[in-house]
């Protein structure tokens, strides 16, 4: 009967402990750094359009 009372107070000293940890942060710079990089390649993306547009034909493949 010692072990089990002895038991149950060691489980409740641990779940104590972890109640008091704090909460990991949230993530939410992953989504905002992922539209970050999206708009950048989209400018990009935009700008080598334009410039290909540009070029003469006889530059052109």
């Amino acid at each position: 009967m010692k072990k089990v009372i002895a038991t149950m107070i060691v489980g409740l000293f641990a779940s104590a402990a972890f109640a008091q940890q704090t909460p990991a942060p949230a993530a939410p710079a992953v989504p905002e750094v992922k539209a970050e990089v999206k708009a950048e390649v989209k400018a990009e993306v935009k700008q080598e359009v334009k410039q290909e547009a540009q070029k003469p034909a006889s530059e052109k493949k």
